[in-house]
């Protein structure tokens, strides 16, 4: 029988977590685990928690703990041996001790939670690209400062919990993609190729 394992990604917006979670999903062989992808699909085949999800979705809610924990727990019992990477997932710290205790549950491993960070205005530079690239007139510097702001106040309370438990393992997002990637590898102890 496989190990079940997890790796969770935090990270402000623009740093980078999103490809490198990818990248390092289809290189491990891992199941990358986004919320929001989870929550359109049980929509779509009309489960049980897609239904009560589904009506505060069109109203632009956000869809309450229990139902996006209850979502993860059945997509890790769907899996025999799970190894997945949780992408945006946990959010809050009522979500982090939640999966804390799924994982448990599970019996699933967690190798690490990386905190993939980078100075604010080289991540609102990345971004300004990024929304210039796109035709985002929405992002513009004031938007994406605010949502540093809510990032940094939503997200301080998941580095201190995952700092005390000895997951937490910053990774400088600076520098080239491949370079990133290999200090990812050698935070989670896999060696660099």
């Amino acid at each position: 029988m496989e190990v079940a394992e997890a790796v969770i990604f935090l990270g402000p917006p623009g740093a980078g977590k999103g490809t490198q979670a990818k990248r390092l999903a289809l290189e491990l062989g891992f199941r990358q685990l986004s919320t929001g992808d989870i929550l359109r699909s049980h929509v779509a085949r009309g489960t049980e928690l897609g239904q009560q999800a589904k009506p505060l979705m069109e109203a632009g809610k956000l869809v309450p703990d229990e139902i996006i924990l209850g979502l993860i727990g059945q997509e890790l019992a769907e899996m025999p041996d799970p190894k997945v990477i949780f992408d945006g997932f946990p959010r809050t710290l009522a979500q982090a001790e939640a999966l804390d205790r799924l994982l448990s549950e599970r019996q699933i491993r967690l190798l690490g939670v990386l905190l993939v960070t980078a100075p604010e205005e080289e991540l609102v530079r990345r971004l300004l690209g990024r929304a210039l690239e796109e035709g985002r007139s929405d992002d513009n510097e004031h938007t994406i400062r605010a949502r540093m702001v809510e990032y940094r106040q939503k997200t301080q309370p998941l580095v201190d919990y995952y700092k005390k438990t000895g997951h937490l393992k910053e990774i400088n997002g600076l520098g080239k993609v491949d370079e990133v990637y290999q200090a990812i590898q050698k935070a989670l102890g896999l060696g660099v190729s």
